[in-house]
């Protein structure tokens, strides 16, 4: 390199190391913003599971409730000669 070129590059490198800590300041915020929005997006998504896990919880315990009998309600409810509903009506009391 001769002088004419080297002075010519310490200014331009002079100018240019401001403008790249300029830009590494702002990308390093724009992740930021980034992080911040999805902490926010996986929150709100852990309290979405977190609710279906306890109503999956609440329709187990019905299901598996031993006096929840689904499987006789229904063959109760296709019988055409109680069709009255009396079977249903008995299982209750």
């Amino acid at each position: 390199m001769d002088n004419g070129t080297l002075a010519l590059l310490v200014p331009i490198l002079a100018l240019l190391i401001p403008v790249l800590a300029i830009w590494t300041q702002h990308q390093r915020k724009i992740e930021e913003i980034r992080a911040s929005a999805l902490s926010e997006t996986n929150a709100q998504a852990a309290a979405r599971a977190q609710a279906l896990e306890e109503r999956v919880r609440t329709l187990e315990a019905i299901v598996t409730d031993k006096s929840y009998d689904v499987a006789n309600q229904i063959e109760a409810l296709r019988d055409p000669a109680r069709g009255d509903g009396s079977a249903i009506d008995r299982r209750r009391n």
